[in-house]
């Protein structure tokens, strides 16, 4: 199986500039393809898994991915997918957010020996003379043609301002200096990413009569349409820090079933005839074949051991074995406690089960809480240095489980 057909096969390809044109590329290895990551945040996301795992199949057929930091388009925003506009962030945050990307790219994709390159559109957009740009980039740009794209649809109705409107620009111009560095000849992106990726193939074609081509990613949604990565929570996130190696695992674990096989072969790189003979599974069969999700994206995304680490504590808290001690934990400090007790709403933000002390009381208030197999229904609940010491057994919802113990 050629990697076009297997990335048809897995449902990961929505629409190119021309099927067969980019067919022949990846199957050839001659693809020098990019895709850009915009640093809105201080980590990657659960939304981001399909161009991930897009580069890495591509790449693993011999073509040469080159990741993109949009340092420079996050100064402006994408409007793509939007119906409001989006935080104004700073340089200093921007730069800081790209770095922490840079690492967590490196999981997908391999950067040695020239294989793979990480660039930062800062560099040439962040020094360019606006009425250069407008002569030189800007005249191939049709307002009328950018007003009927979708990315611009949704933003037209709340109001759509000129920053936003300049995006499109900024990313065909992207285009057209990775294919003059780098000799770049395909962009991929998420389908919400169609207009302007045509923007940087038509900016191509005339700027320098080649041709260049365009692929777009199927968006990675649930079987009843909704987008996936988002819990009550918030993102999930691929940074540690952010969503823990357990809870990322019980996410996939717990997806709907119309879900799992579409998943293992969107997201993991487990062969085709596997998953095909898991199609007809169910009750106990289906549940393995959850866990196998799961672990395959933990192991992705946080290392092998962090994956059996979060595998035996989910086994040791809903059965099917394993140790409890594997459980994901936190110890807790002399200086944490109040004389001698710690409230609840600390305990769950110490936990980082919840992101702060309001989200914790919405939690109590939702009755979502249970420690040592006890409802805490009242924010005035606390628990003494002793209690710690002897171990508690935070419980969030119907499944996240959190050990507490005393840091002695």
């Amino acid at each position: 199986m050629t990697v076009w057909e297997e990335l048809n096969a897995r449902g990961l390809v929505a629409q190119t500039t021309g099927d067969d044109t980019v067919r022949d590329l990846v199957n050839e290895g001659k693809a020098v393809f990019y895709i850009g990551f915009d640093p809105t945040a201080d980590s990657l996301h659960v939304g981001h898994f399909l161009p991930l795992i897009l580069m890495r199949h591509l790449q693993r057929a011999g073509n040469k991915p080159i990741a993109l930091i949009g340092g420079g388009t996050t100064m402006v925003g994408d409007p793509s997918g939007r119906t409001d506009l989006r935080q104004m962030m700073t340089a200093e945050r921007i730069g800081a957010n790209a770095e922490k990307f840079k690492g967590q790219i490196g999981r997908f994709i391999d950067f040695s020996e020239g294989r793979a390159v990480m660039v930062n559109n800062a560099d040439w957009l962040m020094g360019l003379n606006y009425i250069e740009f407008l002569r030189d980039v800007g005249v191939h740009f049709s307002v009328n043609r950018m007003l009927a794209a979708d990315c611009f649809k949704t933003r037209m109705e709340r109001g759509l301002n000129f920053l936003e409107f300049n995006y499109m620009l900024m990313q065909g111009y992207d285009f057209l200096c990775l294919h003059d560095r780098y000799g770049c000849n395909l962009q991929c992106g998420g389908a919400d990413q169609w207009s302007n990726i045509l923007a940087g193939t038509e900016l191509i074609r005339r700027k320098r009569t080649h041709d260049a081509h365009g692929l777009t990613i199927t968006l990675l949604l649930t079987s009843e349409g909704i987008k996936m990565g988002k819990t009550a929570k918030g993102a999930v996130w691929l940074d540690p820090e952010k969503t823990s190696p357990f809870e990322f695992f019980q996410y996939f674990r717990n997806v709907a079933d119309a879900d799992v096989v579409p998943f293992l072969k969107k997201l993991t790189f487990l062969p085709l005839e596997e998953i095909d003979a898991m199609a007809g599974w169910e009750g106990a069969q289906l549940n393995t074949a959850k866990e196998r999700l799961a672990f395959e994206l933990t192991s992705l995304v946080h290392g092998a051991r962090e994956a059996e680490q979060a595998q035996k504590a989910a086994r040791a808290l809903f059965g099917g074995g394993g140790n409890a001690d594997d459980m994901p934990t936190t110890a807790l400090s002399a200086a944490q406690f109040t004389d001698g007790a710690i409230s609840v709403l600390d305990l769950l933000v110490a936990c980082k089960l919840a992101a702060s002390k309001g989200d914790a009381r919405r939690l109590v208030e939702q009755g979502g809480v249970e420690v040592n197999g006890q409802k805490a229904d009242s924010f005035g609940v606390s628990y003494t240095v002793e209690q710690v010491r002897d171990e508690l057994v935070v419980k969030k919802g119907k499944k996240t489980f959190h050990r507490v113990r005393f840091l002695s």
